[in-house]
């Protein structure tokens, strides 16, 4: 058999996968370890499957409920005698939230734009969600070096919201 190019030389890949990166040797994992492992592996994907799915899917109905009360209340939205066109809805006149504060205040009136705005807002979160899923899982993996890496891609996603003026 070939020498694996981080082996010590002494022998075979299959030894070179028993070696940590320093050269060392790690100690092979029992069935029972590798079997564990998996399962921590399948919980973690199962749980961020679960969050980008309720995320979307409630994202999705919010949305809807929004543009239901949105059409029950302005009738004029759904008018197709000349009176209103598309444009009048999607032009930047049109009065959806464009802050927190206006979120809240067209939520707290039962206003339907404020309640598609809130869809979409949970449509935003929904990946910042995933990230901070991906620190937990690789925290409860006990893998120090990915916790850090995610936890900085969860600190710019999170910044960069702020930095933007959300």
């Amino acid at each position: 058999m070939s020498e694996h190019p981080t082996s010590t030389g002494k022998g075979t890949g299959a030894d070179a996968a028993n070696l940590g990166t320093s050269g060392h040797r790690r100690r092979k994992l029992s069935p029972e370890e590798v079997a564990a492992m998996e399962e921590k592996i399948r919980k973690v994907e199962v749980a961020i499957s679960l969050v980008l799915r309720i995320g979307v899917t409630l994202s999705v109905l919010v949305i809807a409920v929004g543009l239901g009360m949105m059409f029950a209340h302005h009738a004029e939205y759904t008018s197709i005698n000349g009176h209103f066109s598309y444009k009048s809805l999607t032009s930047p006149s049109t009065p959806f939230p464009h802050s927190l504060r206006g979120l809240v205040y067209s939520l707290e009136h039962g206003d339907g734009r404020g309640v598609v705005v809130l869809g979409i807002f949970l449509l935003i979160l929904t990946p910042v969600l995933r990230v901070a899923v991906g620190v937990v899982s690789f925290m409860y993996e006990k893998d120090l070096p990915m916790t850090l890496v995610t936890l900085f891609v969860l600190v710019v996603l999170v910044g960069s919201f702020f930095l933007a003026g959300a």
